[in-house]
């Protein structure tokens, strides 16, 4: 009986063998496809830095794009034309940190100006107009990982110009908030402390404090 399982077991080991070695090829090109079909899924993507205006959204920008680079990965940056509150031509954050970037008009520029970059980095993304939403998604489809910062919601609470879109296509999304400068709760809007219609308007703590939503109503009532 031993004798009888033993030849059976040997007998199944020499089945299994043979059926290995005849699909050896078969098997390590298909997990080689698999590979690279992943490294294709997961390579391009979208990040979105979203929060009111205080809130370190730029200061998370430069420390992703500054860890990348130590990584040894190419990294472009840009940021609007319009944004020279610290720097013509660096993305500064509140905190005085910088890094080097390209001023950018048009956002299709991006596409060109990025060939080689394997990180892109955009500040203020909500001043651009709305095809940045197809920046980004060329950008990601081609591989890159494309990070975004802007605030989400404008002086009026309202969301604020192509950044609801890239959010929603976006594959990670970190939103970060402010103190309330009236009672100190977290704070989620941008409130304008001067008089003017006018949606885009660059400015510091002297036009702008972030609020949170019970003190925002009362400020805007």
């Amino acid at each position: 009986m031993i004798i009888n399982n033993f030849f059976v077991f040997i007998k199944i080991g020499v089945l299994f063998y043979t059926f290995v070695n005849k699909h050896k090829k078969v098997i390590t090109k298909t997990m080689i496809l698999e590979s690279k079909k992943r490294c294709m899924m997961y390579k391009g993507s979208i990040e979105v830095i979203c929060g009111s205006m205080f809130s370190g959204k730029t200061e998370e920008l430069l420390r992703r794009l500054k860890r990348s680079k130590i990584a040894k990965l190419k990294i472009a940056a840009y940021k609007p034309d319009i944004d020279f509150r610290y720097n013509e031509k660096k993305i500064v954050s509140h905190n005085s940190n910088y890094i080097e970037s390209i001023p950018v008009k048009n956002s299709a520029d991006i596409i060109d100006l990025s060939v080689d970059a394997q990180v892109i980095g955009i500040d203020e993304v909500q001043f651009f107009k709305n095809d940045i939403v197809s920046v980004c998604n060329k950008l990601a489809n081609r591989g890159k990982r494309v990070i975004v910062s802007g605030l989400d919601m404008d002086f009026n609470g309202e969301p604020f110009g192509a950044m609801p879109h890239i959010l929603s296509i976006a594959e990670k999304v970190t939103k970060l908030h402010a103190i309330c400068n009236d009672c100190g709760e977290i704070a989620n809007n941008s409130f304008r402390t001067y008089k003017s219609n006018n949606l885009i308007h660059i400015g510091e703590k002297d036009k702008y404090k972030p609020l949170c939503r019970e003190c925002f109503s009362k400020n805007m009532s």
